[in-house]
């Protein structure tokens, strides 16, 4: 950044935290990885999220009820949940840091995508045959309790969300490197991103809530698994030839500049640079947060409440279709009729958040900047989860009279999942476009910084996974409660949001102040 780098007179004063006058910013972690790309390199490398995303939507709508089938219960099916956390926590900040600093002769962020993908092949394997390779190994067809199958399903799952780390992580840093530093370029790489997750989601919950796909993969029904694991194998054979394909065409056509090592010497002449890279993972990663500047430890607050608003939505939502809205018990066709109109909600909710991605850089300018549409957004997830409380009421009185919830709350019910794209748009784009921004303002490396922000989405689910089912037997062994806790929290996010973060710097100059963009 050049020494006498000005703001927009707009956002100094919010940013005066963080800019740096008198002297030059620290040196980059590591050398650009490729020059300036090509839009449809941009767009390759953002469709992997597709890949990624189909499985998560599969996970989301359709794992909860699985676990529950190989004999986990309600109560303790959240547990199984915290293999994603725990390798959130740890994966993608390592693979954040190595990748910065990998050598290898086919990029930094290459090898570890081709990794992440084939982890994940193995890992849906697992996870798909879990009930097969339990009989095999000595399950008892009939019984409740599955636990050689179980033991099978949680391998698989660990394995799953330890490569869904490995991918992500790196895919969002490419896309950083590729956009050059350029502030508006890396928004709308995300929004990107965000969109082809959008695509993802609306696969994978079309083919979760279509009961008949194990007609197009007989192989799958077996003696130790029914219909509704058979459908899930099928669903879990197009993720891996989806995320294959889209990986192995990103990794062909788009090109990484091999990365030489750090540069040998900070801007001012001393030797700090040179020993730069030498720091261990655990070093840099403590540095990372130690030197974190102000505006980052905010985003850090508004996204780790914002979590806690959506991760017992995520973990629960066909459940709670299942159970409160239609008045279900796991196994019985009531139970699955819910499932299904939640993967179909789920579905909806893609559709509106494949629009929304694409619209948030033009809302953000609309509503006055990305701090204001993210706070906004943060009170209309708040308004939706607490919703569920009047849609369970509604749905409860109802069945009492007919039997089956009525018509208009089934269609309230989908117009909330369908309401929660917007926010989750902004959820999906907005928070990593400001890591970036800011890492690369003060000269941290793309890979760290995002691993840093994964942090804060890491850590809520970790408490949600541990405390919302016992939470939730506390009072009933319902969903509410969870939710309820979670529109508490996105409110605050709210607040914080609109009140407390700064606002990025202008990418274009306004004729007023004709500000230096200088985040390259």
């Amino acid at each position: 950044m050049e020494a006498d780098h000005r703001v927009n007179e707009e956002n100094g004063k919010a940013l005066s935290s963080f800019q740096v006058q008198s002297q030059p910013p620290p040196p980059p972690l590591s050398q650009p990885s490729s020059p300036p790309q090509p839009v449809r390199n941009l767009i390759m490398v953002a469709a992997i999220a597709a890949g990624i995303q189909f499985g998560w939507a599969l996970q989301l709508s359709l794992l909860t009820p699985y676990v529950q089938l190989l004999g986990i219960s309600h109560k303790l099916a959240p547990i199984i949940w915290l293999c994603g956390p725990i390798s959130g926590m740890l994966v993608q900040p390592m693979v954040g840091y190595y990748s910065d600093n990998c050598t290898s002769r086919f990029g930094r962020r290459r090898p570890f995508i081709a990794a992440g993908a084939s982890l994940v092949a193995i890992a849906v394997v697992l996870i798909g045959f879990a009930a097969d390779l339990g009989h095999l190994c000595g399950d008892t067809l009939g019984k409740t309790s599955k636990p050689r199958a179980i033991a099978v399903f949680i391998v698989g799952f660990a394995i799953l969300d330890v490569a869904n780390n490995m991918l992500q992580g790196p895919c969002r840093a490419l896309l950083a490197d590729l956009s050059d530093g350029n502030a508006r370029k890396t928004r709308m790489s995300y929004a990107g991103y965000s969109f082809f997750m959008a695509v993802g989601n609306v696969l994978g919950y079309a083919a979760g809530s279509y009961s008949k796909l194990y007609k197009l993969f007989p192989f799958t029904q077996t003696k130790a698994c029914d219909i509704y694991c058979a459908n899930l194998k099928g669903c879990f054979i197009i993720s891996i030839a989806l995320l294959l394909t889209l990986t192995i065409l990103a990794l062909t056509f788009v090109r990484e500049k091999p990365f030489s090592g750090p540069d040998p010497g900070s801007a001012d002449g001393t030797e700090s640079g040179k020993h730069h890279a030498k720091i261990p993972f655990f070093g840099e990663i403590f540095g990372a947060l130690k030197d974190l500047p102000r505006p980052m430890w905010i985003l850090l607050v508004v996204t780790c409440l914002n979590w806690i608003g959506w991760f017992p939505f995520f973990l629960f939502d066909t459940d709670w279709m299942g159970r409160e809205v239609y008045g279900g018990k796991v196994g019985d066709s009531l139970y699955d009729r819910g499932v299904h109109a939640g993967a179909l909600g789920l579905m909806l909710n893609s559709v509106v958040l494949g629009f929304a991605s694409v619209g948030v850089e033009h809302s953000a300018r609309v509503i006055g900047g990305v701090k204001r549409l993210w706070g906004v957004v943060n009170f209309i997830l708040a308004a939706c989860l607490a919703f569920t409380v009047l849609i369970t009421k509604l749905a409860d009185s109802t069945r009492r009279a007919n039997g089956s919830p009525a018509e208009g709350v089934k269609v309230g019910s989908l117009a909330l999942f369908s309401v929660l794209g917007v926010p989750l748009a902004v959820t999906y784009s907005i928070p990593f476009a400001l890591a970036s921004i800011f890492s690369t303002d003060v000269g941290s490396g793309q890979g760290l910084s995002l691993g840093v922000l994964n942090l804060a989405i890491v850590v809520p689910q970790m408490l949600v996974s541990l405390l919302s089912g016992q939470f939730d037997a506390l009072f009933g062994g319902g969903n509410l409660p969870a939710f309820v806790v979670g529109a508490v929290a996105a409110a605050i996010s709210g607040i914080i949001a609109l009140t407390k973060l700064p606002s990025p710097p202008a990418d274009v100059p306004s004729h007023k102040t004709q500000a230096i963009a200088a985040f390259h």
